[in-house]
């Protein structure tokens, strides 16, 4: 599911900024872009967000910024005068002296001054997690959000289900009744006035066994059941949906082929739509 979180503040002459972002995806593929000297506390960030989430594609950014920061500046000597005595034997060259040679042109070539900053990890760990945890409550409230958005509209597709197999049910006898009737009259075409009637029902029974539409209306019924339970029950339900419609979609595909009514064919074709949006949906919901 989708969601975002923002926010940035200063916390003791501190300027921290936390984006979580994230877009549908059938696992979770976690990206946490952090300032390279806070990499140590990378596999922190990955383990709250995993504690909660479990499909999405998430992006985490985290940028620090010191108002007052410390640096230390070293010099080193040894190459600052290498540099010199190589830019002196060009002025040499020129004609120019060693006046002409401008201390900043010695200063600014590198490895003269050596600028590094000694970071306490942890120290900006403290600064970082309150609002790293802030922003994370709005993510995981925004994600709620569309979540019951999301559950709303695949009850809603569910009803649509339930609809249609209360539909087959009433029709189930009109379809075998067709059946029926059509085997007798292949009887009658073929024997005449030779039919055994007897002989005839025998055959109709056998064949309805094979024919009717009883059983995949039962397994609809219970895979449909078992969506709603998951639906009310289930708080990560995304991966259990997707089989159940399997199963649920195997029964409505046998129903369709049984089928002889433009009415049922109609409602088959209902009910396939549904269905296909249930699996498309539960591909985003955790």
């Amino acid at each position: 599911m989708t969601g975002y979180g923002f926010k940035e503040s200063i916390v003791e002459n501190t300027q921290v900024s936390v984006e979580i972002k994230s877009v549908n995806n059938r696992f979770l593929d976690m990206t946490v872009n952090i300032p390279a000297f806070l990499n140590p506390l990378e596999q922190k960030i990955r383990k709250i967000i995993s504690e909660k989430i479990v499909r999405g594609k998430i992006d985490v950014t985290i940028r620090v910024k010191d108002q007052n920061s410390a640096v230390c500046v070293s010099p080193d000597s040894n190459a600052a005068l290498m540099y010199f005595d190589a830019i002196k034997q060009i002025a040499s060259k020129l004609g120019r002296g060693e006046a002409d040679i401008p201390l900043g042109l010695i200063i600014n070539q590198d490895g003269v001054l050596n600028v590094t900053r000694e970071y306490d990890v942890e120290f900006y760990w403290a600064k970082i997690e309150p609002v790293l945890s802030e922003v994370f409550d709005k993510f995981l409230l925004d994600r709620k959000r569309e979540g019951e958005n999301l559950r709303r509209d695949l009850l809603s597709k569910l009803d649509v289900l339930d609809s249609c197999a209360a539909f087959f049910k009433e029709w189930q006898p009109k379809m075998e009744q067709r059946f029926k009737e059509q085997i007798s009259t292949k009887f009658h075409e073929l024997l005449g006035d030779h039919v055994d009637e007897n002989r005839v029902m025998s055959e109709v029974a056998a064949m309805m066994v094979k024919y009717t539409i009883n059983e995949e209306i039962i397994r609809l019924h219970s895979h449909l059941d078992a969506l709603r339970k998951e639906f009310n029950d289930n708080p990560t339900p995304g991966k259990r949906i997707d089989f159940i419609c399997q199963e649920a979609n195997r029964e409505i595909n046998t129903i369709g082929s049984k089928n002889q009514f433009t009415e049922v064919g109609a409602m088959v074709v209902n009910a396939k739509d549904a269905l296909e949006n249930i699996r498309e949906q539960s591909k985003n919901v955790e």
